[in-house]
């Protein structure tokens, strides 16, 4: 439980960032920040996953760069299902996917599966014994 909601503050964190930094992404209050970041976790994990499979030859041909207007496009959605979530163009939807994207990626990488959070420790090399 603690995991999904350390993921869902993550989103939250996300959502808030790309509000802040992009014109164009409005999030009106709290509370709908809160209502789209779980509504766009849901939507990341059970449409994004077919829609990525109906478009696969694309998204090859693009070398995957496709999956970044998917992104959009989910970001797009979001923001219709939410009420209190502005999204003004697609320019403002691509840019808030890419850095929506990179925040969760540089947040998800302290936090492991099950919620708990992980640092990187550094080890001393060990000398080979000498024979």
């Amino acid at each position: 439980m603690f995991g999904f909601l350390l993921r869902w503050s993550i989103n939250l964190l996300a959502l808030v960032t790309a509000g802040i930094f992009i014109d164009g992404i409005v999030i009106q209050s709290i509370g709908m920040g809160i209502v789209a970041a779980g509504i766009l976790g849901v939507v990341n994990a059970v449409i994004r996953p077919v829609v990525l499979l109906l478009t696969l030859p694309i998204n090859l041909l693009t070398l995957g760069l496709f999956t970044l207007i998917i992104n959009a496009l989910m970001l797009q959605l979001v923001a219709w299902l939410v009420p209190g979530f502005v999204v003004e163009t697609f320019t403002a939807a691509l840019l808030g996917a890419l850095l929506i994207s990179l925040t969760s990626w540089l947040l998800n990488l302290f936090v492991s599966g099950d919620g708990k959070v992980v640092y990187i420790k550094k080890v001393e090399g060990r000398k080979k014994d000498e024979e």
